[in-house]
């Protein structure tokens, strides 16, 4: 059962979300918050596995709610609903440590699915938008796990445990690969991949996918195009 809590400052749209999540035998939400600090708050108090936030709300905003909901050390991830495609407030979810983003009008399947990705320690945003995202804004990104905003040598202790697969793995996942396009032209069962994903995020202390793609800018096994 996944846990959601649903954020956001207009009472209907809450009411929607909450329908079409208990309408799915494998979600249950677990309470409502109409602003950031309350946000903060619940997750704190309920440990949500996703917290499905809005951006644009009074007093504190999702980006802000966001950044302090992972630095907690909460095993939750964020969902951020964005009301745009790409703009400044995806990349500064990302900063902030959003495990994804989805925009306000998705289809109920792609919300599902998108929670469910995320619940599962998988990222949201399609790669070709992680591509274009980290392209624009590469140099500007943090470490994952050192908060740092320099950029590190492709001989970087984070990726000394890997494997030669594995490097080659995130590599291409850096490069916006799915897992279904690694599969096909590596010539590796598509269980392979994930488990590779899998034990690379371990290896790495990546939170997600999204946070490796970040690792592979950062230690430039990826550069941007």
């Amino acid at each position: 059962m996944t846990t959601v809590l649903i954020v956001d400052d207009q009472p209907m749209q809450r009411f929607g979300f909450r329908m079409l999540l208990e309408s799915q035998d494998d979600m249950a939400v677990v309470g409502e918050a109409g602003n950031g600090s309350e946000a903060v708050r619940m997750t704190a108090e309920l440990h949500p596995d996703v917290v499905l936030m809005d951006i644009r709300m009074p007093g504190l905003d999702g980006i802000e709610a966001t950044r302090r909901i992972i630095a907690s050390g909460d095993r939750t991830r964020v969902l951020i609903l964005t009301t745009f495609d790409l703009d400044e407030y995806a990349y500064a979810g990302l900063r902030a440590g959003a495990s994804g983003f989805l925009i306000k009008d998705a289809l109920p399947e792609e919300l599902l699915s998108g929670i469910r990705a995320v619940a599962s320690g998988d990222a949201v945003v399609a790669p070709s938008l992680t591509r274009r995202l980290l392209d624009a804004y590469a140099d500007q990104l943090p470490s994952p796990s050192s908060g740092s905003t320099s950029a590190a040598p492709a001989g970087d202790g984070r990726l000394s445990s890997l494997t030669h697969r594995e490097r080659e793995i995130l590599t291409v996942i850096g490069q916006g690969w799915t897992n279904a396009e690694i599969a096909s032209r590596l010539h590796l069962a598509e269980s392979t991949v994930k488990t590779h994903v899998g034990r690379i995020l371990a290896k790495t202390g990546t939170r997600d996918r999204v946070q490796a793609v970040i690792l592979a800018y950062d230690t430039k096994l990826v550069s941007p195009s």
